[in-house]
Order: structure tokens, then C-alpha cells, then sequence
């Protein structure tokens, strides 16, 4: 590979161990996870599995953390700086976090070493809201007295995170948890675990309090027995709608609080008057991030009938230029998917697609000249319909269906038409009729001429695409309760811890 593969080197990774109430500790099966490179399907590290009782550790101390250390009764001001000293440990490994990125999922090094520095300062804009946020409100009452609208931590947060982008998602999750004055247990996805790990180490050599950040790792099993805990406040959940359905009905059977973050099947509309050039690169570029592997990639187009096939000419363009190589090479744009079993799905969407009468592009095939990893070429299907599953279910790869529509109307009852809700796009250079479009759409978040997402305002969906939100002041506030308290008058002094 040129410029070589750089080494992850995780000697002074804890891997062996979990890290629960301030301690690196064995677990109690001594099983071992192998974590899989996708780039040559080689052992990148072992990590220690979970049991249930390790889960009850990890709950106990982090429920003891809540009830009675001082973590809660600080003030936020003064979690916040705890979370900076967080913040600024975790920009001291970038480097190992691209590593991580790159040798688990097979992220391209050229853009994860890029995005690293950002992701690991993925906390801060929580820590600048901290220093605006007031938790507690003077209310006028009805009666006579004083009304005061307090916030207060929810509890104990289980946060799970999804292997696509794991780094960046936990913080989303431990960053305004730990600020509101939660405590968190954290569950990686198997498949990539070393960044909690690294986030782990950082909270330990900050000195964090004993049992306010916890780590384990497991499969479905185990994490399943974590998210039915008694113990558990809430869960925070990024991954599949299948398995947020099964958090939600858990949590709902015990009145548990959740956030989910899930699927998407996200639309862009292109309006006659943009150019198909810019349109055709975009989409396609933005197809090919991450190997498709993004819950709000734009994987369906919605293009103007007359408009169509001059289109799909110009992305199968893009498309059969898009330099698909290792992880490691410089000038590689389309890395490998992140499992076998992830390339299988995209490989029976494929064929379903065909069946279903779709037309197949371009792509659709493992690349002939590597035949080691689990990679799959940009692939394009034209002339779908709405109601074709490659049009409705989430590929969760390089894979893009283009849909024609006969006029605005049309486009917009297109794009709404979907289980799914997360993000979507509409491409104009109509400032105007962008906003209009923009608020007719049922989605989460929509950007102009591109797919856009914003943390520091929020992100989340309608639908089957998730509850509640993660960035901004909605994010932070999801792991608040409010609570109305009643006095005669205003006490001299409102705590506001």
C-alpha cells in the first residue's frame, strides 16, 4: 500500500480489562472479542466481554456514583470544567482515535485523520451551553407565592453506540449526560470498541470520580440485560430500528426514559433549476463517505422526469471514477464496508433491486482487483419506484436509488412517503423555495445543495427514525428533568447545581 499501513499500537490500551467505578477490572467469563479489520479481514485487537455481572458492577457503582457521590451536587459549571479536562485529554490522542476509525470500520486514512481532531472536541459545544444554561427558572404562579421550574439530572445513562461512527456518537451521548449531572455506563459496539476505551483511559488520568464514566463491552445478550436494569434512568441509543424498537418497548414497560437515534432513507430533491454537474458529484461523493455506512446519507433522488436520465448519465460518470482502494492508501475515496455481514446485505439488496425491476447502472459488484476485505463499487439504480424496497428499506451502503417525479407536489409527497424521517436535502439555488421545500419535508434535518448536520443546533428524526434529539440545548436537556416547585416566596438563594 503506498505511503505504508500505520500501526495501531494498543500495548498501552487496557484492552483485557473493563473499566468499572474508577478501576480496571477482569471480567467475569474471560471471554474475548475479536475486533476485524474489513480492509484484509485480519485480528485488529482482542477485547474482554461483559457478563451480567459485570453489568450489575457497572450499574451499582454508577448508580451509587449518582445516589450519593458528589457528582450530581455539583454545580454545572463545575462538571463542565470536568468534561473540558475530558474533552482536552481525548484531543491529545487523535492520532490513535483516526487509527482506531480506520483499522475497525476501514474508514479512509486520508479523511479520518482529518476528522479526528474535530470528533474528539465533540463535548465542547455542551460545555459552552453549560456556561448559558440557567436550571432554575422563576415562574409567575396562578396563587399566591413563588413558582420555580428546576432541572435535574435523570440518573443513571446506559449510552450505546453504533459502530459507524463510534467515537463521535458516544460523545454525543456521555458529553451533555455527564454535565447534566448523570452518570454513564458506556456500551460500544463490539465491532469497535477501542475508542471507549481510549475515552475510558482519558476519564481515569483526569481523575474522574469513581463510578460517574463505567465501560463494558458485549453482544446483544448482555446488552439487552443492561438496557432491562432497574437501575437504569435512561437509555441513550444510536444503532437499528429493529433494536430501538426493542429498547423502546423495554423501556416503556418500565416507564424508563430513551433517546434513539435509528435509520434513515433520506431524499434529495433536485429542482430544475440546479445544475445536474454539481448535483451528480455531490450525491455521488456523499453516497460513497463512509461507504454509505451513514444513517443520514442522501440515498434517494428525486429528480425531475424530463431531467432523469441526464442525471443518472452524469452519476454513473462520477461514480465509475470514484478510486475504490485500501484503507491506507493515499488517494483512496471508497474504503471497504465494515463487515462481511454488511456486505451481504448490500449484495441481496442488490439483487433485490434487480428483481424488483429497477435499473442497474453501474456497480453492483465486489471490485475485481481486490479480492481480499469486504468492499463493494458505488452502485446506481434508476427508475425506481416508491414503493420498491431498494426505495424504502435502509442499504446501509455505497447504494443509490434514483426516483423521477412529474412535478413539485409529487416530489414532496415522494419524499415524505417513507417509514423514515432523519434528514434530507433539496438542491436550488432558490434561497426561498429551498425554506419553502425545506419546511414541508418530514425529516429531522434538511440542508440546501448538500447533506448537512449540525450538533451544536440538534439531530434527530421523525418516524421510525428515532426519539428525541442529540446536539444543541435539546440535546443537553434530554438528560434533564424538570421539576415544579411551589413556595411561599423566592428563597435568598437558588441553588443551582
Amino acid at each position: 500500500m503506498s505511503g505504508g499501513t500505520p500501526e495501531l499500537d494498543t500495548t498501552n490500551i487496557p484492552l483485557d480489562k473493563l473499566y468499572i467505578d474508577g478501576k480496571w477490572v477482569d471480567s467475569h467469563s474471560g471471554r474475548k472479542i475479536d475486533v476485524i479489520s474489513p480492509d484484509d479481514e485480519s485480528i485488529v485487537a482482542e477485547v474482554t466481554e461483559a457478563t451480567e455481572e459485570d453489568v450489575d458492577l457497572a450499574v451499582e457503582a454508577a448508580r451509587r456514583a449518582f445516589d450519593k457521590g458528589p457528582w450530581p451536587r455539583l454545580s454545572i459549571g463545575e462538571r463542565a470544567d470536568w468534561v473540558r479536562k475530558l474533552s482536552n485529554a481525548l484531543s491529545e490522542r487523535s492520532d490513535d482515535i483516526a487509527l482506531c476509525w480506520s483499522r475497525q470500520i476501514g474508514a479512509p486514512y486520508n479523511r479520518s485523520k482529518n476528522a479526528a481532531p474535530f470528533f474528539t472536541k465533540t463535548m465542547d459545544p455542551y460545555i459552552e451551553i453549560a456556561g448559558e444554561l440557567d436550571l432554575v427558572e422563576q415562574k409567575e404562579t396562578a396563587s399566591p407565592g413563588a413558582g420555580l421550574l428546576t432541572y435535574e439530572p435523570v440518573g443513571v445513562v446506559a449510552a450505546i453506540a453504533p459502530w459507524n461512527v463510534p467515537v463521535n456518537t458516544m460523545l454525543n451521548k456521555i458529553g451533555p449526560a455527564l454535565i447534566a449531572g448523570c452518570t454513564v455506563i458506556m456500551k460500544p459496539s463490539p465491532e469497535t470498541p477501542i475508542e471507549a476505551y481510549i475515552i475510558a483511559q482519558c476519564a481515569d488520568e483526569i481523575g474522574l470520580p469513581a463510578g460517574v464514566l463505567n465501560l463494558i463491552n458485549a453482544h446483544r445478550d448482555v446488552s439487552d440485560y443492561l438496557v432491562r436494569s432497574t437501575g437504569v434512568d435512561k437509555v441513550s441509543f444510536t444503532g437499528s430500528v429493529v433494536a430501538g424498537q426493542r429498547i423502546a418497548s423495554v423501556c416503556g414497560e418500565r416507564i424508563a426514559r430513551c433517546t434513539l437515534e435509528l435509520g434513515g432513507k433520506s431524499a434529495a430533491i433536485v429542482l430544475d433549476d440546479y445544475d445536474l454537474d454539481k448535483a451528480a458529484k455531490t450525491l455521488v461523493d456523499g453516497i460513497c463517505a463512509l461507504s454509505g455506512q451513514n444513517c443520514a446519507a442522501l440515498s434517494r433522488v428525486l429528480v425531475s422526469r424530463n431531467r432523469h436520465d441526464e442525471l443518472v448519465e452524469k452519476m454513473k460518470q462520477v461514480a465509475e471514477n470514484v478510486k475504490i482502494g485500501h484503507t491506507f492508501d493515499e488517494d483512496t475515496a471508497l474504503g471497504p464496508v465494515a463487515m462481511k455481514r454488511q456486505l451481504e446485505k448490500i449484495e441481496e439488496y442488490i439483487a433485490i433491486g434487480e428483481r424488483e425491476g429497477a435499473t442497474l447502472v453501474t456497480g453492483g459488484k465486489r471490485p475485481a482487483h481486490l479480492d481480499r476485505g469486504y468492499f463493494m463499487e458505488p452502485t446506481i439504480f434508476a427508475n425506481v419506484t416508491n414503493d420498491m424496497r431498494i426505495a424504502r428499506e435502509e442499504i446501509f451502503g455505497p447504494v443509490i436509488c434514483v426516483l423521477p417525479y412529474d412535478d413539485l407536489e409529487q416530489a414532496i409527497e415522494i419524499a415524505n412517503d417513507s417509514d423514515f424521517g432523519l434528514s434530507g436535502a433539496v438542491f436550488t439555488e432558490d434561497l426561498e423555495e429551498a425554506y419553502r421545500v425545506a419546511r414541508r419535508l418530514r425529516t429531522g434535518t434538511v440542508g440546501q445543495n448538500a447533506p448537512k448536520a449540525d450538533f451544536s443546533i440538534g439531530f434527530g428524526g421523525f418516524k421510525k427514525s428515532g426519539l428525541g434529539r442529540e446536539g444543541g440545548i435539546q440535546g443537553l436537556k434530554g438528560y434533564l428533568e424538570a421539576k415544579t416547585v411551589l413556595l411561599d416566596a423566592v428563597p435568598e438563594t437558588l441553588e443551582t447545581a
